[in-house]
């Protein structure tokens, strides 16, 4: 009304995501069009020109289509227009447009620039009440929130407060139950401590035993050398003094001694067990030689005590094992032969068959060893409790501990079988029923672990069809590699009424393990006197096996076949009795062999060893012939090989020096005698013509190994033939002889006839 406008309106300056925009927020008069714009952008339209100006802009007479006045009675269209920038401190808050039917005068003008300024404190000061307003607001509002947080905070601090007291009650239950683990702890690693140091303890006790059991079967062997060596030479009487009762005494005190040695050799394999030296050399066999082997050996022991003995062997068992087969074989027999030294009636039975590893019974130790075979031995003896099967494996342990049991044995046996088992790869288990019998199973991988190496498993027993057992034999021999051997195979002869009887069973095993050292692939069997007789005159031989249990004289007979052909009258003979022979027919047949190798043997391990061993040294060349003093012609026993030379021996323990000299006397030796190294050197410095050396290893002053090295340094002596002769026999000690320099070893207690052959041997060379 003060400047005569009919229409105005006010737009307040806003920013916005696209810079300040300038909207309406109030009018005056302003008719109903709502194709006009409320809102403008700072520089559009005079509005926006005004604020980017700052500077009021006027326009008269209108002609253009303007905003129109109306009223109720009619409208009209503005004459003049003012746009006035309502700006405080440079800051535009917003334009004032105001619009009338006459022009604007310049009073009104003037009043208008002066109106502005105090607009724009009026609307700064609205724009700062409206801000306060909404900021008490705001703060109202956040006042409010604080109060429902604080009510809530402080709900929330009653609930820590609560918690918190819970908390440190279980702080100081945990700080309790921490001393307490803290206690338990400090027992528990003095408990640790004590235990390691009992470890220790039981270590050194560990290593102390098995020190001392393989020092005390080298103090046993030694006395026991001379022991069985003087037992025999008085069984053999040689000088035909002794009555009969006498030479029965004097093979009593052989067999006592030989059950001495068998022990010892029992102590001896439990303490190689377990020290962690005891070889297993895994070799590929066939399995129907290892039962033919078990099947004649255990056959006359049941037939003897009328038992039925059977071995079955079940579909799917394997033609070939890869494990160490004497070993398996000393498995295999202790069982064996348990089972027939309990079982008084009824039957024995070996059975073979496959391990099923899912099957309920298997152990769960056998389950991730691959293929196996399990090797069951059954009988229908006493049984055992139930609470001792365990104890039964223990080293020195029975079911029947007591003084006065029934049954012998050290009780080694089982607990030897059991390490033995463990070294294969495989396990021992039992079950038992007092009064009903027992069962004992060798769980056995096909292949042992260390030969495994990707190959096809071995076929089932019968698998390629049935072949010739002979030729099988040979072909599961180790061949050498390249061409084949240009010297002749060395060969063995078995002489008994089967012609695939023990004897041949275990010269062919022999002869695998030779083949297997590079010496090849033969042994042939004569069932009778003529055929021998024919093979030999034919072929020669390097070792006759026989059967002493021929019809008839056979076994004498052919010793007198051997001295009639100049040529084998060296070949060694190996006259074999699964028990010993009466005083009466061994002395005869010894009277009969004269000077002739001649070994009697009642072993069956013993056998196979001395085969290989024979066997080994070659093909003996037939003897110089030498005239003989008076003297030596007048000995019982004088070797054409071995009469008039000088032997050194070299023992600290005077019985085995006694022993050893009455076995070279009596072949017509001369020996002189050292007490240690030290002595056998300055007797070789000072004695010409000495040409032979029996060294013991553990001496006083001088041992064995430092004597031998000293020897082969001497000028002279290199050559010098050297045996090693001792009771050690742990493994890796006769590979510490020959570093040393000796030719040979030979173990306490010394088997007679593997002495003069290892002697015949050398000297010949």
């Amino acid at each position: 009304p003060l400047v005569g406008a009919q229409y105005g309106a006010f737009y307040l300056a806003e920013d916005s995501g696209e810079g300040t925009r300038l909207r309406m927020i109030s009018a005056y008069g302003r008719p109903e069009q709502p194709q006009r714009p409320t809102t403008f952008r700072v520089g559009h339209s005079l509005v926006g020109q005004a604020a980017h100006s700052r500077r009021t802009i006027t326009a008269d007479d209108l002609r253009f289509d303007h905003p129109v006045i109306s009223s109720g009675l009619g409208h009209a269209v503005p004459r003049s227009l003012v746009v006035l920038p309502v700006v405080s401190d440079a800051n535009v808050l917003g334009v004032i447009e105001l619009a009338s039917t006459r022009q604007f005068g310049q009073i009104h003008l003037d009043f208008l620039e002066q109106l502005r300024e105090a607009i724009a404190v009026n609307v700064n000061t609205i724009i700062a009440n409206a801000r306060t307003e909404e900021l008490l607001g705001e703060s109202q509002r956040l006042t409010g929130e604080l109060r429902t947080r604080s009510e809530e905070l402080q709900a929330q601090q009653a609930q820590l407060r609560r918690s918190n007291a819970e908390l440190e009650e279980k702080a100081a239950l945990l700080a309790t139950q921490n001393r307490d683990i803290e206690a338990k702890n400090l027992q528990i690693e003095q408990a640790r401590q004590e235990l390691e140091a009992r470890a220790h303890q039981l270590a050194l006790a560990s290593k102390y035993k098995s020190e001392f059991l393989a020092n005390m079967s080298h103090e046993l062997r030694t006395p026991l050398n001379s022991l069985l060596i003087l037992a025999q030479l008085m069984a053999q009487n040689p000088t035909g003094n002794l009555t009969p009762k006498q030479v029965e005494y004097a093979e009593v005190i052989h067999s006592a001694g030989s059950d001495l040695l068998q022990l010892i050799n029992d102590i001896l394999d439990l303490s190689k067990v377990e020290a962690g030296r005891m070889d297993i050399t895994p070799v590929r066999f066939a399995l129907h030689h290892l039962l033919e082997y078990l099947d004649t050996a255990f056959r006359p022991l049941t037939g003897q005590k009328g038992l039925e003995f059977k071995v079955t062997t079940a579909p799917g068992v394997p033609a070939e094992l890869v494990s160490d087969e004497s070993r398996l074989r000393q498995v295999l027999r202790n069982l064996l032969s348990n089972a027939v030294k309990f079982t008084d009636t009824g039957h024995v039975e070996l059975l073979i068959e496959p391990v099923d590893p899912d099957a309920a019974d298997v152990p769960d130790a056998v389950r991730g060893t691959g293929p196996s075979i399990a090797f069951h031995v059954i009988d229908t003896g006493i049984g055992i409790p139930e609470h001792e099967l365990e104890n039964i494996f223990g080293a020195f342990r029975q079911a029947d501990g007591t003084t006065s049991r029934k049954y012998g044995g050290t009780g080694l046996g089982l607990s030897i079988s059991r390490e033995i088992a463990y070294l294969l790869g495989g396990s021992v288990h039992a079950r038992s029923t007092p009064g009903q019998g027992s069962r004992f199973t060798l769980y056995l991988p096909i292949e042992h672990p260390v030969a495994l190496g990707g190959r096809t498993p071995p076929a089932p027993l019968g698998a390629t069809g049935r072949e010739d057992r002979g030729e099988t034999a040979r072909r599961a021999l180790p061949e050498a590699p390249g061409e084949a051997p240009t010297t002749p195979p060395r060969r063995v002869l078995t002489v008994e009424p089967r012609s695939r009887g023990l004897l041949t069973l275990i010269a062919e095993r022999a002869a695998a393990d030779l083949a297997a050292a590079g010496h090849p692939l033969q042994v042939d069997t004569a069932t009778d006197l003529e055929q021998a007789a024919a093979m030999l005159t034919g072929q020669g031989a390097d070792c006759v096996v026989l059967d002493y249990d021929l019809p008839g004289e056979e076994a004498a007979d052919l010793l007198h076949i051997l001295d009639a052909e100049p040529a084998l009258r060296e070949v060694p003979l190996l006259a074999y009795r699964g028990h010993p022979l009466p005083a009466d027919q061994e002395n005869r047949l010894r009277a009969r062999a004269g000077r002739h190798p001649l070994s009697v043997l009642t072993s069956l391990d013993a056998l196979h060893d001395r085969i290989r061993r024979y066997v080994a040294a070659g093909r003996p060349a037939p003897a110089a012939p030498r005239r003989q003093t008076p003297q030596e012609a007048a000995r019982p026993e004088a070797d054409d090989r071995l009469a008039g030379r000088t032997a050194l021996i070299v023992d600290d323990d005077p019985r085995n020096v006694f022993a050893l000299t009455g076995i070279l006397d009596l072949r017509g030796m001369r020996v002189l005698h050292a007490e240690n190294g030290r002595q056998a050197l300055e007797t070789l410095a000072g004695e010409a013509g000495i040409d032979l050396v029996l060294m013991d290893v553990m001496m006083p002053e001088m041992d064995g190994y430092a004597a031998i090295a000293t020897i082969r340094e001497m000028p002279g002596y290199a050559h010098l033939p050297i045996v090693a002769v001792t009771a050690k026999a742990m493994p890796g000690d006769r590979e510490k002889c020959l570093a040393a320099g000796a030719d040979d070893y030979i173990t306490k207690p010394v088997d007679t006839e593997v002495l003069l052959q290892c002697m015949h041997r050398l000297l010949d060379r």
